[in-house]
This record gives C-alpha cells, sequence and structure tokens, in this order.
C-alpha cells in the first residue's frame, strides 16, 4: 500500500476545502490501489456551522459497500485516509462500516477517537477490528492546519486547546 500517495490525495480534498473557508480535513477510501470514494469536511465556513458535515462521514456516504461482506472485496479490505485523526462520531462509523485500516495523518488531540478501548465499548463495536496508521505525512497536514487557524477570517475551533497545540509546533 502506498500509504503516501493516498494520503496526498486526502490532502488535496483538504486543499480544496480550506480554499473555500472550511476546515482543512479530507479523506480518501481505498480498496488496495483503488480510490472508492473522497469527501471533504464542510459546515465550518459561514454563521451556521455543524458539526455532522465531517470528511470521513462524506465519504462513508459517498462509498457504496450494497453488497457488504458478500461482495468479493468486503469492507474490512478497505482503507481510509485522512488528514486528521477521526473523532468519536467519525470513528464509531468506521467501524460500523467494518472498514479494515484507518490511516491519518495529524493528531487530534482535542476530539481524536481512534485510542478508544474497544473492549470498554458496548458489543456491537467491541467485536469490530481496525488497523490504525497514524503520522503519514503529518507535517503536510500540520502546515495545512497552521495555516487555517492563523487565518483571522477562520474562527472554527478558535482559541480551542487543538488550535493552541497545532500552533505551538
Amino acid at each position: 500500500m502506498n500509504h503516501e500517495y493516498f494520503m496526498s490525495l486526502a490532502i488535496k480534498e483538504a486543499e480544496n476545502a480550506m480554499a473555500h473557508g472550511e476546515f482543512p480535513v479530507g479523506c480518501v477510501i481505498t480498496n488496495g490501489e483503488t480510490i472508492l470514494s473522497t469527501g471533504a469536511r464542510t459546515g465550518t465556513a459561514g454563521y451556521r456551522k455543524n458539526e455532522i458535515d465531517h470528511a470521513e462521514i462524506t465519504a462513508l456516504k459517498n462509498l457504496d459497500i450494497a453488497d457488504g461482506e458478500s461482495s468479493p472485496n468486503p469492507a474490512r479490505n478497505l482503507t481510509l485516509y485522512s488528514t486528521l485523526e477521526p473523532c468519536l462520531m467519525c470513528f464509531g462509523a468506521i467501524l460500523l462500516s467494518g472498514i479494515g485500516t484507518i490511516v491519518y495523518a495529524y493528531e487530534d488531540v482535542m476530539g481524536g477517537g481512534t485510542c478508544c478501548d474497544l473492549s470498554q465499548l458496548p458489543p456491537l463495536y467491541q467485536s469490530r477490528q481496525i488497523m490504525i496508521v497514524n503520522g503519514i505525512m503529518r507535517k503536510k497536514s500540520l502546515e495545512l492546519f497552521k495555516s487555517f487557524f492563523n487565518n483571522p477570517l477562520n474562527n472554527y475551533w478558535e482559541a480551542s486547546l487543538l488550535s493552541s497545540y497545532t500552533l505551538d509546533q
């Protein structure tokens, strides 16, 4: 697997989101070397913000796994790439989708969900097996977040733990 290549595509999704004033999170879902779905964060620009339209959720919505485990390439063979560690909502959705691997660039010290101890969660989640790879193209993703937080026009998560952690690096 060429994690850097697919993460670079997720970063392009994030750059596009940021070019539209959105929080720079991009996501790509692959099956081996084939891109199945992409997504970018929306809902962070403008007056009314939302916490639902995350890049991972958008990519999952765009993904068609209609045949599930009966397909020749079940969800456990899929890899999700994200420029930011998935939050609890996204991590739960990824687990429920059955995706086998999460690869992310930059850690979310404020809301990252991948460090959850699955054995402490309800049975629906306990049985899920997922591999997590972190830090792929971290520096490039960090640059995006620094640029976002340094722009006075962007007030999403302004003065937050994530903002201060990012700007202190």
